[in-house]
C-alpha cells in the first residue's frame, strides 16, 4: 500500500503549517453518514441560514419534517417542501465552515446532489445597501476547512454554470444583484480595519464564514452548488454598522429564490 502524496501550496513564502498539507485521497477514517430520515432526502437541497424562515416552513410552504441532525450538531430539523412540483429538502447548516460542512457532507451522503445556500454577509464594498443580493463566483480562503478538500490556493472558484443559473433566476424576477468575490473567515471578531481594507483592495464584495468551504466540498464530492448572500451588516466604514441585518425583509424572498434555483440546477 502506497503512502498518500502530500502537497504543499505554491506561491508566496513557504510556511510549515498543517493547512499546507493536502491529502488528495478521498477516504477519511470517519466517513460522512446520512442523518436519520423518515423518507429519502430529495436530490435538491437548500441550506438556509435564516432560522425564522426554516421554522416557519410548515406554515408557509406546507413543509413536513423528514428528519433531524444529531443534537451534537445542533439538532437542526430537515424539512421537505415542493417547489414548482419538485421536491426540495431544507435545513439550517449551522454557522461557521467546520459545522456547516458537517451538515453538507451528511446531506451529500444521504443523496443530495444539487445544493443552494442562502445567507447574509457583511458588506465589504462601500455603498452596498442592506438586502442587496450577491452571488459569489469566488471566495478568499481565510478559513481552515476548505484546505482539507482542495489544494492550497488563495481563492476557490464557483461552478460558472451554477452561478449563471443563479443569476438567471434573479434576472427573471428583476432582483438587483452583483456577482463577485467573497471573503470567508473563521474569525469574525478579527475583521480588523486593516484586513477589511486589504480584502476590499483585493476585490471582495462581502465577508462571511462558509462559502469557501462549501465551494471546495462541492468540487471534491462532485455535486452542484451555488450560494446567495445578501448584504447585511456593514464593515466597510470606520465603524461597524449592524443595520439590524438579522431582521432584513429580504430573507424570505431570498429563500424562495434559492428554492427555485435548486430546481433549476
Amino acid at each position: 500500500m502506497t503512502s498518500p502524496v502530500w502537497r504543499t501550496g505554491g506561491g508566496g513564502s513557504a510556511m510549515d503549517i498543517p493547512l499546507t498539507e493536502f491529502d488528495p485521497s478521498g477516504d477519511g477514517l470517519v466517513p460522512p453518514t446520512p442523518p436519520p430520515l423518515s423518507e429519502p432526502l430529495p436530490e435538491r437541497v437548500v441550506m438556509c441560514f435564516f432560522p425564522e424562515v426554516v421554522e416557519g416552513l410548515p406554515e408557509t410552504y406546507g413543509a413536513r419534517r423528514i428528519g433531524a441532525y444529531s443534537r451534537e450538531l445542533g439538532g437542526h430539523a430537515i424539512y421537505r417542501i415542493v417547489h414548482d412540483g419538485v421536491p426540495v429538502a431544507v435545513f439550517h447548516p449551522g454557522v461557521g465552515a467546520p459545522l456547516a460542512v458537517q451538515h453538507f457532507e451528511k446531506a451529500i451522503a444521504a443523496g443530495g446532489r444539487y445544493f443552494v445556500a442562502c445567507g447574509g454577509a457583511g458588506a465589504v464594498r462601500p455603498g452596498l445597501a442592506l438586502g442587496h443580493v450577491v452571488v459569489p463566483d469566488a471566495a478568499v480562503r481565510d478559513e481552515g476547512t476548505s484546505y482539507h478538500y482542495a489544494e492550497p490556493s488563495r481563492l476557490v472558484r464557483a461552478d460558472p454554470a451554477a452561478v449563471e443559473t443563479a443569476v438567471a433566476t434573479l434576472a427573471a424576477h428583476d432582483v438587483p444583484h452583483v456577482t463577485g468575490t467573497t471573503w470567508t473567515t473563521d474569525a469574525p471578531f478579527r475583521e480588523t480595519p486593516a484586513r477589511v481594507r486589504a480584502r476590499r483592495e483585493e476585490g471582495c464584495v462581502t465577508v462571511e464564514m462558509e462559502t469557501a468551504a462549501f465551494l471546495a466540498v462541492a468540487t471534491f464530492r462532485g455535486v452542484r452548488f451555488v450560494q446567495y448572500l445578501y448584504a447585511g451588516d456593514d464593515v466597510s466604514g470606520e465603524a461597524w454598522d449592524h443595520r439590524a441585518w438579522t431582521t432584513a425583509a429580504v430573507r424570505p424572498e431570498l429563500f424562495a429564490l434559492a428554492a427555485e434555483t435548486a430546481t433549476r440546477l
